[in-house]
């Protein structure tokens, strides 16, 4: 009779059947490690609700982390870095823009300093020509202002019309002393910027 074999031969599939539903358990448990307030650390087989803020870690049974989630403080810190990265490549990439043109632009350190008295000739004759028209109309604002003087003697207002004159003269003298001052903080202005794009054409030049 064959009854013995058979019984053992289910007891064996049985006995297999338990063992590989124990290996699968065994390979799907998850297990946790997960760091507390106050900075210890655990391992455990579910997350306690506090441990998504403090970021936690997935192991497998290997001891290998699957997956990991960032607490507040770690993403915080990694966008932080990021953005600093971004900033760093930008400043880069910019830099480099600047290099090209500045190459695409001059073939040497004597055109920069051409081009910048060009520009700086330019603010002085514009400062030469405000000169000049000063010059032609102070005589005419001293001569409003002896009028304006003989004009309110005694306290008395001045008449309408020479007060206007005087205003009008007044706002065309200031007006030319601002375009004076605006041309030599341009020119002080194109000295540096020239002399930085000469600086960095020079370090440009000696790298390539």
């Amino acid at each position: 009779m064959q009854y013995p074999n058979i019984v053992n031969n289910t007891a064996s599939k049985l006995l297999l059947g338990l063992l590989l539903g124990v290996v699968a358990l065994s390979a799907q448990a998850k297990m946790y490690k997960w760091v507390d307030p106050q900075g210890n650390v655990h391992y455990t087989d579910a997350l306690p609700p506090t441990a998504a803020a403090q970021g936690n870690a997935e192991i497998s049974n290997t001891g290998n982390v699957v997956k990991k989630t960032e607490s507040a403080g770690e993403r915080e810190k990694r966008l932080a870095a990021e953005a600093v990265e971004a900033e760093r490549r930008k400043h880069v990439e910019e830099q480099a823009r600047k290099d090209r043109a500045l190459l695409a632009t001059y073939t040497s350190e004597k055109e920069i300093d051409l081009a910048r008295d060009r520009t700086i000739e330019h603010h002085k004759l514009a400062i030469d020509s405000a000169n000049s028209r000063l010059k032609q109309i102070q005589p005419e604002m001293d001569e409003l202002q002896k009028k304006m003087k003989m004009a309110t003697k005694g306290g008395k207002a001045a008449p309408a019309h020479l007060q206007k004159q005087y205003d009008a003269k007044k706002e065309e003298m200031d007006g030319i002393s601002l375009s004076i001052k605006t041309s030599e903080n341009e020119i002080s202005e194109t000295y540096y910027r020239y002399e930085a794009d000469k600086q960095r054409f020079h370090e440009i030049s000696v790298k390539r």
